[in-house]
């Protein structure tokens, strides 16, 4: 089983591949806990990354490839994994099909989960953190008993930049232009499949898993 998931930010493809990790054994690989694994242990992937980061560039494709290529070879990779966060753009992908390629490992199946940018900007924008705990409320789905106040401390909650609906729809914008070819590009393979994501949080763990079982 190894499976890439696709959809837009705040879409909910890490609660669904926590929902996979659980359920079947296998590991999520996601590009930014691999760079952060290897900054903090310095490996000489993580200084050439981190001389990246300090100087304002993105970490290089070359970069992510050879982390890639280090973390599918473990053994815990054995009997499958959920990539998540990578490939972002086409010629991610096609470096990632000649790492495959290498490794002799195909993809089994691309699940992409759909949500319109509106229930996307409501989600995101519906959000309210309270800064000195980190503890999220949402206006809609999980609200604080007095509006826009701190359960606990009474002090004022705050929207985040990333989730003012600017940023949501600039990144949305981004994650049509660059990432959303690539259902294009995997559905010539015909392994791509897509869930309805704008439901509840147990309906789309329903609809993944009678997607895996099929």
């Amino acid at each position: 089983m190894r499976i890439l998931l696709i959809g837009p930010p705040g879409g909910g493809k890490g609660t669904q591949a926590k929902f996979i990790v659980e359920k079947y054994g296998v590991p999520q690989i996601s590009t930014g806990d691999m760079l952060r694994e290897h900054v903090k242990n310095k490996t000489s992937l993580g200084v050439k990354a981190k001389s990246n980061m300090d100087n304002g560039e993105l970490v290089s494709d070359s970069i992510i490839l050879d982390m890639m290529k280090d973390r599918l070879s473990k053994n815990d990779c054995t009997h499958g994994y959920i990539l998540d966060g990578f490939p972002r753009t086409i010629p991610q992908a096609q470096g990632l099909d000649k790492l495959l390629n290498i490794l002799s490992h195909n993809l089994d199946l691309v699940i992409v989960i759909d949500v319109p940018d509106d229930a996307i900007v409501s989600r995101m924008g519906g959000r309210r953190l309270h800064p000195g705990s980190g503890r999220i409320y949402h206006v809609q789905y999980d609200p604080p008993k007095i509006e826009n106040v701190d359960d606990i401390t009474g002090e004022q909650l705050i929207i985040r930049e990333d989730d003012k609906e600017n940023t949501v729809r600039k990144r949305l914008q981004i994650y049509h232009e660059i990432t959303s070819p690539l259902i294009k590009y995997y559905s010539k393979r015909g392994i791509v499949k897509s869930i309805d994501g704008n439901q509840n949080i147990n309906d789309v763990s329903k609809s993944l898993n009678q997607l895996l079982q099929q």
